[in-house]
């Protein structure tokens, strides 16, 4: 049997694009009733994942002028300043969340995003050891710091071994590991070379390559 397809309008919108703006219209609604609901932060998030990521933005900053202690918002924009590639602002927000509630897990996860995709690796190390020390159940933060740490060129593969040879810390070599599916490998390539060159805006964009590669393989 086969199974239907999702419900469309006539514009061509699937059953659950139709559910998220419908659940806009709601808090938008709500919102112009209260102007003072801490509901804008729900809203700025429905925002978000609608790919509405100025309006998010936008809404975030209108309620924390209000609501200047509300975490919660605070993410949500660093989340949407991430999508939008401002990560300086992003970890701004993340920082002003963290001196206030230094033990939150996500922040720490999401700082140690943040730096990463900076070319800061030292600093994306020491926020996912603060998350797995924090959870000692959270085995992402964990593999992902198996990776990053700065003597994780040793592995189990025989690729991995060659790395504890610079000779072989190269983009070209990186870009060969992520060819053949060595995501593990390449994100060790690209990590070394970044701890030397920061700014090297090719290696940060191969890192994320063989991280989301690697996530791929492992879900």
């Amino acid at each position: 049997m086969t199974s239907e397809p999702a419900p469309t309008d006539p514009d061509g919108a699937s059953s659950p694009e139709l559910a998220l703006a419908a659940a806009i219209r709601r808090y938008e609604e709500r919102l112009a009733k209260d102007p003072a609901s801490l509901g804008f932060a729900l809203l700025a998030d429905l925002y978000r994942k609608a790919g509405r990521v100025d309006d998010a933005v936008d809404v975030c900053r209108d309620g924390l002028m209000r609501h200047p202690h509300y975490a919660t918002a605070r993410l949500i924009l660093a989340k949407a300043l991430m999508t939008r590639q401002d990560f300086a602002g992003a970890l701004a927000e993340i920082e002003a969340i963290l001196r206030s509630s230094p033990k939150d897990v996500q922040c720490h996860r999401l700082a140690a995003e943040v730096h990463r995709r900076l070319g800061r690796i030292d600093e994306a190390v020491r926020h996912l050891e603060r998350a797995a020390s924090l959870d000692p159940g959270d085995r992402e933060s964990r593999a992902l710091l198996g990776l990053l740490r700065a003597g994780a060129a040793a592995g189990e593969s025989g690729v991995a071994r060659l790395l504890t040879d610079d000779t072989f810390v190269t983009p070209a070599f990186g870009a060969l590991c992520l060819d053949q599916g060595l995501a593990d490998e390449a994100t060790i390539v690209f990590t070394r070379l970044l701890r030397k060159h920061p700014d090297d805006a090719g290696a940060r964009e191969r890192l994320e390559t063989a991280l989301r590669a690697r996530s791929r393989r492992k879900g």
